[in-house]
């Protein structure tokens, strides 16, 4: 397992000055198509996106879908007894015997490439009402033949899912950006028969089939002019963040640093069961996010509450997510 942390300051964030928010987009900032309501979340659910500016950059994320579980103490705080789990959740207003996880690919327009982060479940979480990605693309005004970059952050399957359609690439047009160390672990023989295995699969049926288009980045390396590679180890063997920057204006995409906006940043120290790493996942969340915190950025969080997008300011043990609301729109 790689616990190698490679987050100092100068490698995630540069020397730009990042406090100033982004300038209003020229279009409605969220955009809806939705044409039913639903109630319960493993129904398929209405197109959600939300899109604005960073710089001269547009950005858009999308509802990929939104999954209930029970018993969150079986998936946060694993290390801790299940009352503080409840404390914790009872203290944010929050149920104690289930919780709500959604997933948000985000779509970066720089203007001469459209670039994907992630795609979701895809076909294979639509019986759960997941694999929204492709509609919400149409929603907000794309099309998956205009994107010119996948970039996979990791590849646990609710990241990989969406890469192929039918047994065909989703997005036919687009090179493909990992980091090294995640394919070479994922797609290793050597996973057959651990815990692994699973995961392993995935890979080689819709990651390997893309390898000849795919270049891979570490830590510092570019993705295009204005978007950064950072690793942020632990979640998985070479999880992935991404700095965006334009216009002197910056976002942190901060994927699966985070699971939980309560659980896994108030408490950056409990165990998460999909870390696989637990020890460098928290050092990783502490180093992020004490960044994100100091430099006032915003980021997107790949699990937080839809639209996913908010700041950090430190709080006790940890940090309080704090949604946007208008910084985008002024």
């Amino acid at each position: 397992m790689i616990d190698r942390l490679s987050l100092g300051r100068r490698a995630l964030f540069g020397a730009t000055a990042a406090g100033a928010l982004a300038v209003p987009f020229l279009m409605n900032r969220t955009a809806f198509a939705q044409t039913e309501t639903k109630t319960d979340a493993m129904a398929p659910q209405a197109t959600k996106t939300s899109s604005f500016k960073i710089g001269t950059f547009g950005v858009t994320v999308i509802s990929d879908g939104l999954r209930t579980s029970e018993k969150p103490q079986e998936t946060f705080g694993t290390n801790q007894t299940p009352e503080a789990v409840a404390e914790l959740l009872m203290a944010n207003f929050l149920p104690t015997d289930k919780f709500a996880n959604g997933f948000s690919p985000t779509l970066v327009d720089t203007g001469s490439d459209v670039i994907l982060f992630d795609t979701g479940m895809g076909e294979g979480g639509r019986a759960a009402g997941a694999g929204q990605l492709v509609a919400g693309m149409q929603a907000a005004g794309y099309t998956p033949d205009q994107v010119t970059v996948v970039v996979l952050t990791h590849m646990h399957g609710d990241h990989i899912g969406g890469l192929m359609e039918g047994g065909q690439p989703t997005f036919k047009n687009a090179r493909y950006v990992a980091g090294q160390a995640e394919f070479d672990f994922w797609k290793d023989p050597a996973r057959a028969g651990t815990p692994a295995e699973g995961g392993h699969k995935g890979v080689l049926e819709k990651v390997v089939p893309l390898a000849e288009k795919m270049t891979f980045v570490g830590d510092g390396g570019e993705v295009v002019s204005g978007i950064t590679g950072m690793a942020a180890f632990g979640h998985s063997p070479g999880h992935m963040i991404y700095r965006i920057e334009s216009g002197g204006k910056g976002l942190i995409l901060t994927a699966d640093t985070a699971n939980h906006f309560v659980l896994s940043l108030q408490r950056p120290d409990w165990e998460v069961r999909f870390d696989m790493d637990k020890t460098a996942a928290a050092a990783t969340r502490k180093k992020v996010f004490d960044m994100i915190a100091t430099d006032r950025l915003p980021f997107v969080g790949y699990h937080m509450p839809f639209p996913s997008v908010g700041f950090i300011e430190t709080l006790d043990q940890g940090y309080r997510f704090v949604p946007e609301s208008y910084q985008f729109e002024l």
